[in-house]
């Protein structure tokens, strides 16, 4: 085993020797292959304890006369690109500049593809805490105390004590905005909500959009007409729409706004939003 060990440490030290690094990567690749921890020299140490005492008189000169030949040729190398980046305008001893790609991910270029559709007819943006309390999340909003959104199987209770949920809706923020600012008003409030709904078409998570106009003679034509503007400019002007009554707790009246598009010859219809006019009861405590 020792002679060819000895053929193995020669043959490692001519190709220390001839060795040439003219860029950072190859000083690293030395590393890598020769004197780093997974080396060739490292793996020659670990044969090295293996051996017998007589073998090891016989391999252990040469071996520390390689692992220092080894670590001078790095240092020397490492020199070398140093003094080389002194006299050039480019720094040689510099990692190389990484090129990262990456985009914004698709929810987050809907929902500022829909702010800006908004912000262009006067609407600001309002922002508010994902962690609410019940009283802006259920009771100004007209939910009662039996209401199924006030179950435990239906809303993430943070504590049942103080009354904390994960909002499950973000018209909580027009709650909170109607307390601090006086109308007129017209905002938008986006955000995440949360609901117990996990399945193939629920996430306990997902994203709304909400809009509110307070203002003197607002009628639901306003309303229908934001919506049309809305429907037209983020689904295409040929797209068709329809209203449907609906209920909601703050909102009278109510109603729900589909899509239609033709597949294979046959017409679907697609809901897309809930919407109404301000209960006048809405917030009534504050």
């Amino acid at each position: 085993m020792e002679h060819n060990m000895l053929k193995e440490i020669e043959s490692l030290k001519e190709l220390v020797t001839a060795f040439s690094a003219t860029r950072p990567q190859d000083i690293e690749r030395f590393k890598r292959e020769v004197t780093g921890k997974n080396g060739a020299i490292q793996a020659l140490f670990e044969q090295f304890k293996q051996l017998a005492s007589e073998e090891r008189k016989l391999i252990g000169s040469p071996l520390n006369i390689l692992k220092q030949a080894a670590l001078q040729k790095l240092q020397e190398m490492q020199d070398n690109l140093t003094s080389q980046a002194a006299d050039s305008d480019f720094d040689f001893t510099m990692p190389p500049r990484m090129f990262e790609n990456g985009s914004h991910h698709p929810i987050s270029q809907v929902m500022e593809e829909v702010i800006g559709l908004f912000e262009r007819i006067g609407f600001s943006v309002k922002d508010g805490p994902e962690i609410e309390d019940d009283w802006h999340n259920f009771t100004a909003l007209n939910f009662p105390e039996d209401h199924p959104a006030r179950d435990m199987q239906d809303t993430f209770f943070i504590s049942r004590k103080d009354k904390m949920v994960l909002r499950t809706h973000t018209s909580s923020i027009q709650i909170r905005t109607l307390q601090n600012e006086t109308p007129p008003l017209r905002f938008i409030s986006p955000g995440r909500v949360y609901r117990c709904d996990s399945d193939a078409t629920h996430s306990p998570v997902f994203h709304q959009i909400e809009c509110m106009c307070i203002d003197k003679h607002i009628s639901f034509a306003d309303l229908k007409d934001v919506l049309y503007y809305f429907v037209h400019a983020f689904f295409g002007k040929d797209v068709k729409m329809r209203f449907r009554p609906s209920y909601f707790p703050f909102t009278e009246p109510s109603a729900e706004m589909d899509i239609g598009w033709e597949i294979n010859g046959q017409f679907k219809w697609m809901e897309i939003l809930g919407c109404g006019m301000v209960d006048p009861n809405t917030n009534c405590n504050i």
